[in-house]
């Protein structure tokens, strides 16, 4: 049976929490492979709106097995909070499993996230202020806390105190806080290790075992491809590697075993947070955008950046992942526009730029050449079979394959399970 990679084709929050809980149905295992609480999926089912952080969104199918994954960096007290916040509306846990591998985002994690940013002035990367940075740097500094660390308190105790000792020396000498208590973490810390432990399992093994017996798996990626730390428009990205090559070291699995990759754009661009966006408009068709689509973050509420599709953008996304297919979400949010722009070069001083480059700086300068494709000026909201689109969405659509270079097999037409057009079947 295939496995299949779903990423984000943009800067994140593309809708691949619907997609995700759509595809779900169809298959056996769904995986979470990287992030940590600083992403957020949203999931309506009939008019209930589910919003996951750290749990996968086929959580809301009692027959899958939900796992998350050896690159998570997992914040336990988010996690549980989450648990619960699930449970009490009736959705069952009993199929998630967590990676003894995975990180630990610590209390020490939050305070530097949040200080170093402030530190960085001007050149501030807006981020959440969850502690996932921190922690994927202290995963690479071999100075990280893991899940089964939390079932082994000696181990735990003398692991954290050796930490501690250099971040409270940078928390006090630097920031002029007061640190943190040894003792206070480690009993707050194996609290939340006995309401876990019952979801702890080698989830590598798990997957293999699914793969070995031809049972179909779905590898869930957060936050978007211009946003992996070494794919993206790097300095301003995440700490991961969103990427669907992130899904072979995330999940444990060797490349071999994927079959395809799916990535999720939406009909325009957003992005939160600092750094470069080339068709980003500050107008009143960008606030638009952002009022009709809903674009607020799942995690943090804030506003997002809203702006037209950038074509050069996708095809790079297309490259960097080997997508086989993308699924675009949102197209019911361009019906009301007279005129929708596709930006298809840049131009920056007398060159022009006919492939997307992660150079922040040529982004920030760089003036965007857009096509001009007539609206429909139709609501497609209800639409449930691409011969019901109206034809200049199919335009729309067509002229995106074109530049692509990529079939588009999913669109989206609203935020239920129902308001989806199959254009070509992908599981």
């Amino acid at each position: 049976m295939p496995a299949i990679v779903l990423v984000g084709a943009q800067w994140g929050d593309e809708g691949k929490g619907k997609v995700t809980d759509m595809l779900a149905e169809g298959v056996d295992l769904i995986v979470r492979y990287q992030g940590g609480s600083n992403a957020g999926h949203t999931v309506m089912v009939d008019n209930e709106e589910y919003v996951l952080h750290l749990i996968p969104s086929g959580i809301l199918y009692d027959d899958k097995l939900c796992i998350i994954g050896d690159d998570v960096v997992l914040d336990p007290k988010i996690l549980i909070e989450e648990i619960d916040s699930i449970k009490c509306r009736g959705v069952s846990l009993d199929n998630l499993r967590i990676s003894c591998n995975a990180h630990l985002v610590m209390p020490y994690h939050k305070t530097l996230d949040r200080f170093e940013e402030e530190l960085k002035g001007k050149h501030r990367l807006g981020t959440t202020g969850r502690g996932i940075g921190p922690a994927y740097v202290d995963k690479m500094a071999r100075v990280g806390l893991r899940m089964s660390d939390l079932f082994d308190r000696e181990e735990f105790e003398g692991r954290l105190g050796h930490t501690l000792k250099y971040k409270n020396l940078i928390l006090r000498e630097i920031f002029k806080h007061e640190g943190f208590e040894a003792a206070d973490i480690i009993d707050e810390y194996l609290g939340y290790a006995e309401k876990l432990k019952e979801y702890v399992a080698d989830t590598s093994l798990l997957i293999h075992n699914a793969l070995r017996d031809e049972r179909f798996v779905l590898f869930e990626g957060a936050q978007g491809t211009l946003l992996d730390v070494t794919h993206g428009t790097y300095p301003y990205v995440t700490s991961s590697h969103p990427v669907a090559g992130g899904a072979c070291v995330g999940a444990g699995i060797g490349p071999t075993k994927i079959s395809r990759v799916l990535g999720i754009t939406k009909a325009y661009t957003t992005r939160v947070g600092e750094g470069p966006f080339p068709t980003e408009l500050n107008d009143e068709i960008g606030e638009h955008l952002r009022k009709t689509g809903g674009e607020f973050g799942a995690t943090t509420g804030r506003p997002r950046r809203c702006g037209w599709l950038d074509a050069l953008l996708l095809r790079y996304s297309v490259r960097i992942n080997g997508m086989s297919a993308l699924a675009m979400t949102k197209l019911d949010v361009l019906d009301e526009l007279d005129v929708i722009k596709v930006c298809v070069g840049y131009k920056v001083g007398n060159e022009v730029i006919s492939e997307f480059t992660t150079d922040f700086r040529k982004l920030r300068e760089c003036t965007p050449i857009y096509e001009d494709i007539p609206g429909w000026k139709t609501d497609t909201r209800g639409v449930k079979d691409y011969r019901e689109l109206p034809k200049g969405a199919k335009s729309y659509i067509r002229n995106i394959e074109r530049i692509i270079k990529a079939p588009i097999s999913i669109i989206s037409v609203g935020p239920r399970r129902a308001q989806t057009v199959i254009l070509r079947k992908f599981v």
